[in-house]
């Protein structure tokens, strides 16, 4: 088991609130513990059990705050080792006096993502369980929860370690191929053989990413652009989709002057809302920036969300947008269906099919929804809506994948050409050292050492 000194950390949210925990992992967090706590000796009571009292300062024995302290003794931990939390009063000045008291008898203040760390050292979790930790922590909607959980509980795991397995198999066949050719008895594997696997491997490789894409969105939401002349409703749009007055709302030109972002749950589908300036001509400084601002973000965006007012006739600046939307996923809207009609779908013909308009009105709420199915529909519909979503690969996970899928490609071309077992075996090696990777099964310290630094503090 790695072990180390004793490791202590705020868990909670630093603000005011109900409860704040502190948390302690070590050989001595138990005694650490029982030094600062008036109540039950801490050395003597039963695992996983909880107990009232009050934490007290080591310098003038005065009490600090109320306590309940649960005591978890390994290795029936999260890390493995001695576990002891400390319940106190939630806000910033409680708990940080109770970790100060800790590591004034001996504890040291934890890095970034060390209790996990510990977890992933001790064997208690691998490292893309690690990784699901962080995705279950930043999911934005149930369903990116759902599949952080899953692969907490090893899915990914699970589906990699038996490929590794598969080919550990195949990696052991040509060992005994090359270290004894002339046994008798030991059935040589085929260039066709190491090919099949590699193949089959392969092959299951990409049914994984497959869902790379998918988990992206869910990860970090899909980017929408809101764009659209001053005064169309795009702020009004941003409002009524977050529920809360977030943009400023005004029938004077130009009161969005920078790009707003702010993330809302649509049919459990994240989108990273992004309310820019109105895109017209101005010689106004500031509003000037906004509107270049709102052009780049058009660029980046998945999604762009297009506002037209249909009380009104196309304009330049409107038809501008339709021609640099060309060919992005992007949503169409005639907005203002509460005012007397200027602007037809049929209008908009030469851009798109008049059925792929959308009407609302933001006064009256009217077409919210139909916005919400198009926008579910568009990037959830078809495969990628009855995909098993049990994981959610992240970027590090995907560059693996894509880099084993490269070597696999190599065996199976040397395999063709007929290449001696012995050199076919490197790359294939080195498919399976990748897979490692993702698991932790094969790591290197430098890596461990920056994923975990993204962790937040007591985590």
């Amino acid at each position: 088991m790695y072990q180390q000194d004793t490791i202590a950390a705020i868990s909670t949210a630093l603000g005011e609130g109900a409860i704040g925990i502190v948390r302690l992992s070590g050989d001595q967090a138990v005694e650490f513990a029982n030094q600062v706590f008036k109540g039950k000796d801490l050395t003597q009571v039963p695992s996983h059990t909880i107990h009232y009292g009050h934490i007290l300062s080591p310098l003038n024995h005065q009490i600090i705050d109320e306590s309940m302290v649960s005591v978890m003794r390994g290795p029936r931990s999260f890390t493995r080792e001695d576990i002891v939390e400390i319940n106190c009063h939630g806000g910033i000045i409680a708990v940080q006096r109770v970790l100060e008291a800790l590591l004034y008898v001996g504890a040291r203040l934890a890095e970034p993502g060390e209790f996990t760390k510990r977890a992933f050292l001790n064997g208690r979790i691998d490292l893309s369980q690690a990784e699901a930790i962080m995705d279950l922590i930043h999911a934005k909607t149930a369903k990116a929860m759902d599949a952080s959980l899953n692969q907490l509980q090893g899915s990914l795991s699970t589906k990699i370690r038996n490929l590794r397995q598969k080919m550990l198999e195949t990696l052991a066949q040509v060992e005994v191929t090359i270290d004894y050719p002339e046994y008798d008895g030991v059935e040589e594997l085929s260039l066709d053989q190491l090919n099949q696997m590699a193949q089959e491997v392969s092959q299951e490789i990409r049914l994984i990413m497959q869902q790379a894409n998918q988990g992206k969105l869910f990860r970090e939401g899909i980017k929408t652009a809101i764009i659209g002349r001053p005064n169309v409703g795009k702020s009004s749009l941003l409002n009524r989709l977050t529920g809360e007055d977030k943009a400023i709302v005004t029938e004077i030109e130009g009161t969005t002057r920078d790009t707003i972002e702010e993330y809302v749950n649509v049919r459990g589908v994240p989108l990273k809302l992004i309310d820019t300036a109105g895109i017209r001509q101005t010689d106004e400084v500031v509003e000037k920036i906004g509107v270049q601002k709102s052009r780049k973000v058009m660029e980046e965006a998945d999604l762009v969300i297009l506002l037209l007012n249909q009380a009104e006739e196309l304009t330049d600046v409107d038809r501008e947008l339709l021609d640099f939307t060309q060919g992005q996923e992007r949503l169409v809207i005639l907005n203002k269906q509460d005012l007397p009609s200027r602007l037809k779908t049929e209008d908009l013909s030469q851009w798109l099919n008049p059925d792929q308009v959308l009407t609302t009105s933001m006064l009256d709420e009217a077409g919210l929804d139909q916005l919400e199915q198009q926008i579910e529909a568009r990037f959830f519909a078809g495969k990628l809506q009855t995909a098993d979503l049990n994981y959610l690969l992240n970027t590090r996970h995907t560059q693996l994948l894509q880099q084993a899928i490269l070597a696999l490609d190599e065996v199976q071309k040397a395999c063709e050409m007929g290449l001696p077992v012995d050199l076919i075996q490197i790359d294939f090696t080195r498919a399976w050292d990748l897979l490692g990777e993702i698991t932790g099964d094969s790591v290197q310290d430098e890596l461990l050492t920056k994923l975990f630094s993204q962790f937040c503090l007591g985590k």
